[in-house]
């Protein structure tokens, strides 16, 4: 799918992380890519996240996946919504989705949501710290967007759910099929079924917290250094008061901390890992571990390689003609053609291999090394 009329450019210079926009239908043919009873079949199984928030207004309450085949039949015709988490891990059609979205760098992108309500369901007011885009699939949503909130903003007493508790429209309006509503990153917002059989699929963006950077990088350090590696003063001047933490040994101190969190190449690399590092799993290892043998034979069959769908693939530029490539919490050194190979396998969720892609033995460790850990496979189902 693509969008056909809508002006990227002006979006991103003037919507993008600055103010909410309702689009109308820019796909031209709108087509909903998953049938309701499917979402439900979904929500049944152990290895996918789902939740139902049933009631509304100040009566909600929720209730975590998976779920009973014969529970939505039980719920009755109160309000009720069923909301599905990475959808697109398991529906391909889902997953064509992001690619007019993709004008945002890959690892941005975290995954598609997909939520079916009856008429008058939905979540409530509430606020993400993310970018959102909210495609309606099915049926009428009525949605209202408010200020700006924080972590100041009064929030609802519930146990599941975080609901802004004073909220206060500044606009709204009655998404259709096709419709896409976007919201920047704080915005409050609640969207309400307008009648039955309400599909909304919700593209979603990560977006790191500085308490997450710092956390983070600063765990990974700490498990490089030796206990051996401490504070020395062999210069030791005596002071007048023993008490006294010096102005020289804070400076110290300070510059071993900041010695070591300020290698900007160290952090490239932990960040590419860490962000790389799936939300979700889906264990596509092959039963038989790929060699060189298997992987010449697929290629000669023609066979496409494609990209696990809750896998994550990005790259870092390291010169010319190297890139450091990360996949699934992994980091791969690529140089030459393995280098232009990764960056082919971060553009496109299928490639195609000739005979002559593969004589490279570097190419072939990092195509046998991405299959038998699971991020990539030879779809021989067609």
């Amino acid at each position: 799918m693509q969008f056909t009329g809508f002006d990227l450019d002006h979006f991103v210079a003037h919507y993008w992380q600055k103010q909410p926009l309702l689009i109308r239908n820019p796909w031209g043919d709108w087509q909903n890519p998953l049938e309701p009873d499917e979402l439900a079949g979904l929500a049944c199984e152990d290895d996918v996240e789902s939740r139902l928030v049933i009631g509304n207004d100040g009566n909600r309450t929720m209730e975590n996946g998976p779920f009973a085949e014969d529970r939505f039949a039980g719920l009755g015709t109160g309000p009720w919504t069923l909301l599905v988490q990475a959808v697109d891990h398991h529906v391909p059609d889902v997953a064509e989705l992001i690619a007019p979205f993709r004008f945002v760098p890959n690892w941005r992108i975290d995954d598609v949501m997909v939520s079916y309500a009856t008429d008058g369901g939905g979540v409530g007011s509430h606020y993400d710290n993310y970018d959102v885009f909210l495609v309606q699939g099915l049926g009428q949503r009525r949605w209202r967007v408010g200020p700006k909130c924080d972590s100041r903003t009064p929030l609802l007493p519930h146990d599941d759910l975080r609901l802004v508790a004073e909220f206060e429209a500044t606009d709204e309006w009655v998404l259709n099929p096709g419709d896409i509503l976007y919201v920047p990153p704080c915005y409050a917002h609640d969207g309400v079924a307008v009648g039955d059989d309400c599909m909304t699929y919700s593209i979603g963006f990560r977006a790191p917290s500085r308490s997450e950077l710092i956390e983070g990088w600063a765990e990974h350090l700490a498990e490089q250094f030796s206990d051996e590696e401490r504070y020395t003063d062999p210069d030791l001047a005596l002071q007048a008061q023993p008490g006294e933490i010096s102005e020289a040994a804070i400076a110290r101190l300070h510059d071993i901390v900041m010695e070591a969190i300020s290698d900007r190449a160290g952090f490239a690399r932990w960040f590419g890992q860490h962000n790389s590092t799936p939300k979700y799993d889906r264990d596509w290892r092959p039963e038989t571990l790929l060699d060189e043998k298997a992987l010449l034979t697929s290629v000669a069959q023609g066979l496409p390689l494609i990209r696990n769908p809750a896998s994550r693939f990005s790259f870092i530029r390291v010169g010319p003609q190297e890139n450091a490539l990360f996949v699934d919490g992994q980091s791969f050194k690529c140089e030459g053609e393995s280098a232009v190979l990764a960056e082919s396998i971060c553009a496109t969720p299928v490639i195609l291999l000739g005979h002559t892609d593969v004589q490279c033995a570097d190419v072939a460790s990092l195509l046998i090394a991405l299959v038998n850990q699971g991020s990539l496979a030879f779809d021989d189902d067609g």
